[in-house]
């Protein structure tokens, strides 16, 4: 149930998980183009196989794309070159990201609540925190946790089945059991989750330094919340054109 392993091994199928993945790219390339307006670079610290960073790219940002899976990156690598698409990769953990300084981090897709404990969180915030520039913006996505929900039933896409079962450890941590049925086979993956509510997300990043935590109302598939780094008095606007 390692994160890397589930994601290597997701890889190649992640696409089947949306209804039609190249409109899911271009919508929510808008949602998250019109909260970064004031971004030129932007690292996706949790590319997966490039949902965010292929959308962002074709948008006119200079993205960076980094993920823990190896395989995901990969992926992410061929989905920018057959699109033509100047997207720079490299794989990276969250809790320990060192790519440069950037105007904006996306971290999108429940990334976060697979971090377990306490202080794995702690890191990641305290990473995100040094990868942007003065007054830059961190976006990043989790289900709901506050509503309490339960996994996702079978939702039939076409000639698929796409299945989520959650098993819960306790009240807080629980195994995701995900299926897909495709071409007559049933597969099964494994990974752990944290339920991360809201307020602990909150604290956690105002502890690593970030300021202005909001979790605005978007049309992103989930809840979005919004932090920024302080800025300094010589920091300047960036607009984009």
């Amino acid at each position: 149930m390692d994160v890397e392993r589930f994601y290597d091994d997701l890889a190649g199928d992640y696409h089947l998980i949306f209804e039609d993945w190249e409109r899911s790219i271009a919508r929510q390339a808008v949602v998250l183009a019109a909260l970064l307006r004031d971004a030129d670079t932007v690292l996706d610290a949790a590319c997966g196989i490039g949902t965010q960073a292929l959308g962002l790219a074709r948008a006119g940002f200079a993205v960076t794309a980094s993920d823990i899976s190896a395989a995901a990156v990969a992926r992410c690598a061929r989905e920018a070159a057959a699109r033509g698409l100047p997207v720079r990769t490299a794989v990276a953990d969250l809790r320990t990201l060192d790519l440069g300084r950037f105007d904006a981090v996306v971290c999108m897709d429940n990334a976060l609540p697979h971090l377990l404990t306490d202080e794995d969180l702690a890191a990641a915030c305290s990473a995100l925190h040094r990868s942007l520039v003065p007054g830059g913006l961190l976006l990043a996505s989790t289900r709901d946790y506050d509503a309490a929900p339960t996994g996702d039933p079978p939702r039939r896409l076409a000639e698929r089945t796409v299945e989520q079962i959650w098993e819960w450890d306790d009240e807080e941590r629980y195994v995701l059991r995900h299926r897909i049925v495709h071409d007559g086979r049933v597969t099964e993956r494994r990974t752990r989750y944290r339920a991360l509510r809201r307020a602990t997300l909150t604290a956690a990043l105002h502890a690593a330094g970030f300021a202005d935590v909001e979790w605005p109302s978007t049309a992103f598939p989930q809840p979005v919340v919004s932090a920024r780094t302080s800025s300094r008095a010589t920091a300047t606007s960036r607009t984009r054109r």
